[in-house]
């Protein structure tokens, strides 16, 4: 096998080629993301290209339902891919259900250079070779069908057995340099020669997928730390790659931190918070995500949280990575996402609002003209206000909602002025002699009858005709609410407000 030493490797002028390649299993969890976020980053920062492909190799756990999330949590999210599944490229396909034609013709390769053997050990067969040698009987495969004899492979085959296939794990330590943990050696022996092609002739994920980086001429290979222990199989079997002409050169590799959860435990599919779409769902928008995502294990600098995709692709570099697990704080993602959201041009905040009032069932899936209306003006109270996007619809559904289906929630009547009738009286009064209904005049009339003339405080005065307008305590700023409800509304719900108010 080629030496460590005489292996080309990559270099500074070798054009960064990285992978994404799930499994499409389960929903789109943000860890997964993350990985195809720093994969990306690198890709755009270096010019250099990004292959997705997916590793659908497991009939029972893999679905088409999941293949279709990932294409939507990265189309999503804006990230782009340069070969790959849907946009094609020179080495198609880029499922590894349809490239089992390639794997045969390299496994004949492997065979052909003596890198993988037949093995007939059975597991009970490999443990009772532990016991008698007073081993640990969980240790793994012992490297007993290294050097069978012709006669002994001929005995295996007349039992009928089928054999598995094997890497030969070379006999030095293994040695690489981590793009994010430095250089870290795994000792001779420490790694059994392991399973590539099941019995039943079907290559393994330990073979097809170093074997596809190889054919696709990856450079990089940016993964999860939960792989770390699994790189020793794959530097292995790239030097087999490499001498038998199938592989040009051994990748860098890359170990990125876990993504941890609440406990400092790792980030679970189970947890909500891993679930990339009940994020979008909950009104987090692409560039707030994104933003957070890349915080998982780098920053731009000691002191900026905050920064734009363009900064993210101008900035990033793998080897500024963080080894430490990174947690996922909600409360700092909803935050960030604030951040963005409050940046929005108008009319594009306006627009990304809608799926959440249509879904919310405010308005229809086609906007009517007072719809439309209501939702250009109410957006500019509430951007300023929120960090969610689906917010919107709870904090400003009063707007949308008819006048006589207007509840009032428990809380909105605490902490309601005494002579809570008079308020309501007074307010009324002062809005039906308007002339005009904007904010101002709104304003002015409320201040002179409720502050001036009966002394009451702000949050006193304002907050019976908040009650009436939204049903709330809490509501968007309240004059210019009641100009896109307009007079009538208004005082319909004032009315109803004072019928309904408790007898003293």
């Amino acid at each position: 096998m080629t030496s460590a030493t005489t292996l080309p490797t990559v270099t500074e002028e070798t054009p960064v080629r990285v992978r994404f390649c799930p499994s499409p299993t389960g929903t789109p969890h943000v860890g997964l993301i993350r990985t195809a976020l720093f994969n990306w980053a690198y890709a755009r920062h270096t010019g250099g290209k990004m292959i997705f492909r997916i590793e659908d190799t497991d009939a029972q756990r893999d679905s088409e339902e999941s293949y279709q999330q990932l294409l939507e949590a990265l189309e999503w999210l804006g990230i782009t891919w340069d070969e790959g599944v849907v946009v094609g490229g020179p080495h198609e396909p880029y499922r590894q259900s349809q490239r089992s034609d390639l794997y045969q013709d390299v496994i004949s390769k492997l065979l052909a250079g003596g890198h993988v053997y037949e093995s007939y050990s059975t597991p009970d067969e490999v443990e009772e070779r532990h016991k008698a040698a007073g081993r640990d009987p969980k240790l793994g495969y012992d490297n007993y069908d290294r050097d069978l004899s012709a006669e002994q492979i001929e005995a295996f085959r007349a039992e009928g057995r089928e054999p598995v296939l094997r890497l030969r794990m070379p006999e030095d330590d293994i040695t690489f340099t981590d793009l994010v943990r430095g250089e870290i050696t795994f000792k001779a022996g420490a790694t059994p020669d392991f399973v590539v092609v099941r019995g039943n002739g079907k290559p393994l994920y330990t073979l097809v997928n170093p074997v596809d980086d190889a054919l696709m001429g990856i450079t990089h290979v940016l993964r999860g730390e939960d792989l770390l222990s699994s790189t020793p199989r794959q530097v292995a079997l790239y030097r087999a790659l490499i001498e038998i002409g199938v592989a040009q050169y051994m990748p860098l590799f890359g170990h990125l931190p876990y993504v941890m959860g609440q406990g400092n435990k790792k980030l679970s599919k189970r947890d909500p918070e891993a679930n990339l779409f009940i994020h979008r769902d909950r009104g987090f928008i692409p560039e707030g995500l994104l933003n957070y995502l890349a915080l998982l294990g780098w920053s731009l600098s000691a002191d900026e949280d905050i920064f734009t995709r363009e900064e993210l692709i101008e900035a990033f570099d793998v080897s500024d990575v963080l080894a430490n697990p990174a947690r996922f704080d909600l409360k700092k993602a909803e935050a960030i996402n604030g951040t963005h959201v409050r940046q929005l041009e108008p009319g594009d905040f306006r627009d990304r609002l809608v799926p959440y009032f249509q879904a919310a069932g405010l308005v229809g899936e086609t906007p009517s003209q007072r719809e439309a209306e209501i939702l250009t003006e109410v957006a500019p109270l509430v951007q300023e206000r929120i960090t969610l996007l689906a917010e919107a619809p709870d904090m400003t559904g009063f707007l949308f909602t008819a006048d006589d289906e207007l509840d009032v929630a428990d809380d909105a009547l605490k902490g309601m002025p005494e002579n809570l009738g008079e308020v309501v009286a007074k307010a009324t009064a002062a809005l039906e002699a308007l002339q005009a209904w904007d904010k101002d005049a709104i304003e002015g009339a409320l201040r002179s009858a409720l502050i001036d003339d009966l002394g009451l405080k702000p949050r006193k005065a304002f907050g019976p005709v908040r009650a009436a307008i939204s049903g709330r305590r809490i509501s968007p700023p309240l004059f210019e609410s009641m100009v896109i409800l307009g007079r009538e509304s208004s005082l319909k719900r004032l009315a109803a407000f004072a019928a309904q108010m408790p007898v003293a």
